[in-house]
Order: structure tokens, then sequence, then C-alpha cells
């Protein structure tokens, strides 16, 4: 089911109402063959997320105003709004499965809503609904280790060793297996990072064996939780680059 907007609605059914959910708005026209083809796959979409996204469709001759102030070319054009802005846009008769895939990038999955829930019950349902995706895993291994589940929390990463702080993670027990570095790791637990990062820094400094790799990685994890552009990310790599240079 699709609203119709006008110039006097679009502020209220579209920019305010995109705060709350995403809306797709449809510019379109009657006599457009174009836009009465994609109509059909563009209401599918909206039903099947009913609740999820809001279909509002704007008709391009009544509201020309509208139609500049948004940049509208061509018909069909269909322009995704969310907290009052575009955030995603198409022009063009898409086929339905590529309609399904714009539509899916603006509401989260089953599993996305899972992590957001945060229990381990939870994650654990989302790594399976999506288990090549690195940070479900690394959040279900945090969530296992939280209550001392290193063997769980191991399982939970396995096949991610691309994914920084999944790698992060796994050698984060390997070393506290071996004895290494449990006072950081204890650090970390208790939201103490920079604390942490030292203590795994001069560990790494005084290293000679095998696990100097393993320091490394559960570094590089830590730091893969910050913005590079954060300060103290940038300050960490090159403390991180001096102690293995």
């Amino acid at each position: 089911m699709s609203v119709v907007v006008d110039e006097e609605t679009f502020e209220a059914e579209v920019l305010q109402r995109s705060r709350q959910l995403p809306v797709v708005v449809d510019f379109w026209a009657d006599w457009c063959g174009p836009c009465k083809a994609l109509s059909p796959a563009l209401e599918k979409a909206a039903a099947a997320r009913e609740g999820k996204v809001v279909l509002a469709k704007v008709d391009v001759d009544a509201n020309p105003q509208l139609s500049s102030l948004f940049r509208v070319q061509g018909i069909p054009a269909v322009k995704a709004f969310r907290d009052g802005g575009v955030v995603d846009e198409f022009v063009g008769a898409l086929p339905p499965a590529r309609v399904d895939a714009f539509f899916d990038s603006l509401v989260p999955s089953r599993a996305d809503e899972l992590l957001a829930a945060g229990d381990e019950l939870s994650l654990r349902e989302a790594a399976e609904l999506e288990p090549r995706r690195a940070d479900l895993a690394v959040a279900l291994a945090q969530a296992r280790l939280e209550r001392g589940a290193e063997n769980e929390a191991l399982e939970a990463v396995e096949g991610h060793d691309g994914d920084f702080a999944a790698a992060g993670i796994a050698a984060r027990i390997r070393l506290a297996r071996a004895g290494i570095a449990r006072d950081a790791f204890a650090a970390l637990d208790r939201g103490e990072r920079e604390p942490a990062l030292d203590a795994l820094i001069e560990e790494l400094e005084r290293t000679e064996n095998h696990s100097r790799d393993d320091l490394r990685r559960a570094i590089v994890g830590v730091l893969s939780d910050l913005d590079p552009a954060d300060p103290t990310a940038r300050a960490y790599r090159r403390k991180l680059a001096a102690a293995l240079g």
C-alpha cells in the first residue's frame, strides 16, 4: 500500500516520517509506461516489508517544485529517504529482484535485528542465519568470552581469519591458554582499552618466539574496533609499528 504525496504533504509524509522509518518515494507520471511497469514491483516490495518501510508516490506533473527540488530529470525516479535526506536512488524500471535488493538495503535484515538485541541466544541465531558475516561471529564470540566459554568463542570465529577482529579474538584465546598477557585481556574486559594496549605492546616488545604473531593479531583486533581516524588508533598503530620494527 502506498501513500500519495504532494507539495503540501511532502514535509510531513516523507521528510518527517523518514526519521522513524525509511520512506521510498516513486516520482512518476500517468503517461509514463516504464512507471506503470515498475509500480507493481515497488508495491510488492513495500508490502513484503510492511511496518518497516513506507512507499510514497509523487506525480511529477502535478508537483513540479518537488521534481525540481530533488532534481528529477527522468522517470520513474525512485529515491529513498532516511532522517530527512536522500540515502539511495535509482532511475528506470528495474526488474523485481533489483527492486527487492534496493528495499533490502534500507530495511534491517532478521540477522541485523538479532545483532541489535545483543544477547547470546540472539547472536547465535544471527550467526546461523548469515554464517559468512564476520561481525556476527565476532559479537557471538565476545558474548561467549564474557561467560568464560573460550572453546565456544573460538568456534564462533573459525573460518573468519581474514577479519581483523575475528583473528584478534582467536589470537587472544591462544595467548590466554599459554598464560600470556592475561592481565592485559582482563583490563580490556574491564573497558580499560589503553592500559590493555600498552600491556600488549610491552609483551610484544619482550617476546621473541612464535607468540609475537598472536600478540600482533590481538592488538590489531582491538584497534579494529576504533575509527581509523581516531587519534588513539593512530597513536597505537605507530606504537605497534615501532614494536615490530
